[in-house]
């Protein structure tokens, strides 16, 4: 779809007034398109909508009755509001219902489980249901496909991520919401628990080694889906020292968020205090990925792919996203990945994969 010589696409933003669903709604705009922007508050949707030039709604996730008639006559939702593990469902249930497709920018991994949950209700349907259309997780799921694909027959699968370590409201949100849930990685092709701190390892980046941690990235569904692999470990890139200060550290933490009353009061800590990276941080920062996958005869294949800042990405990645599944024929749930292939990572401007020897 090229957006400047059809029509402007319409299509609804849920979460808009949030930091990324801004985002989201600037490149949109940039890109052509017309989304109707939507989240609960009138308020605050109304000077967003004025600035851009948009049509608004103001909907709660709870009024399932009042989210398919905001989709009416819309073919596609970007839900960009999170905690995704609270709010996801509502959305899907309206869209399928509507018949409309449904794409979010999740990292969580019940999130992705549950979308994929719905394969069989979307196909029948005529919908595309497509979770982590932003940072998580088109880079990762990408090179996980393009490393897969140079190894048939590949029973380990590792992935990596070394970003600017600034996150925006949301993000901190949903990790407060999964922390007490522990570490998880893909052992014989189930999820299964990880020690949060165990398994630090060095990982060679383009620009140099570093340490990285095991973390529960939404890869290890979306990888599972997209490769077949059934051995997947994710890791995020971390100094040695706090690495290290995880393993200790965290047992107290989960135990503490484990309670909601400090749950409830970090979240609204985060919602005062967090503002997440600003343009100049966006328009400056760059993020990595690294990919292994590596066969039992010992054939293996790795590399690493560098792309905008984060969030930078995600706004874009998304719209493209939109793009593609208003153009195809693809139904049911999908990853990035699987819908798009390996190489739709590169179709972002500033993105770059690099093969490293073996």
């Amino acid at each position: 779809m090229n957006p400047s010589t059809k029509t402007a696409p319409r299509w609804l933003l849920y979460g808009a007034t949030g930091y990324t669903g801004v985002l989201i709604a600037e490149e949109a705009v940039r890109r052509g398109h017309r989304p109707v922007l939507a989240g609960r508050s009138r308020e605050k949707l109304a000077p967003l909508a004025a600035r851009l030039g948009l049509d608004s709604v103001a909907v709660g996730l709870e009024d399932a009755r009042g989210l398919v008639s905001a989709l009416e006559g819309l073919p596609l939702v970007v839900h960009a509001a999170g905690p995704f593990v609270h709010t996801s469902e509502p959305m899907v249930q309206a869209c399928l219902a509507a018949g409309a497709h449904y794409l979010d920018i999740t990292g969580e991994i019940p999130v992705f489980e549950n979308t994929f949950r719905h394969d069989a209700e979307a196909k029948r349907r005529g919908v595309v249901l497509m979770s982590g259309v932003g940072f998580d997780v088109v880079p990762t799921d990408c090179l996980a496909l393009y490393v897969a694909q140079k190894v048939p027959g590949a029973h380990e699968l590792e992935l990596a991520i070394a970003a600017v370590a600034q996150a925006s409201p949301g993000t901190t949100k949903s990790m407060l919401e999964g922390l007490p849930s522990g570490g998880f990685v893909r052992r014989g092709g189930q999820l299964q628990p990880w020690p949060m701190g165990q398994g630090v390892r060095r990982v060679r980046f383009s620009d140099k080694e570093r340490t990285v941690i095991p973390i529960p990235w939404g890869d290890l569904a979306t990888a599972w889906h997209s490769t077949g692999i059934p051995n997947i470990t994710t890791y995020m890139a971390q100094p040695a020292a706090v690495a290290q200060a995880v393993r200790f550290a965290f047992p107290v933490l989960r135990r503490l968020l484990s309670v909601g009353a400090v749950r409830e009061g970090l979240t609204k800590l985060v919602e005062a205090r967090v503002r997440g990276p600003d343009e100049a941080l966006r328009q400056r920062g760059r993020s990595q990925v690294w990919a292994q996958a590596r066969a039992p005869d010992g054939r293996r294949a790795e590399a690493v792919l560098e792309t905008p800042e984060a969030y930078a990405f995600t706004a874009v990645a998304t719209v493209r996203a939109v793009e593609e599944v208003l153009a195809g024929e693809r139904r049911g749930a999908l990853t990035p990945a699987q819908a798009f292939g390996a190489d739709f990572v590169l179709s972002i401007e500033g993105a770059r994969r690099m093969d490293l020897p073996v």
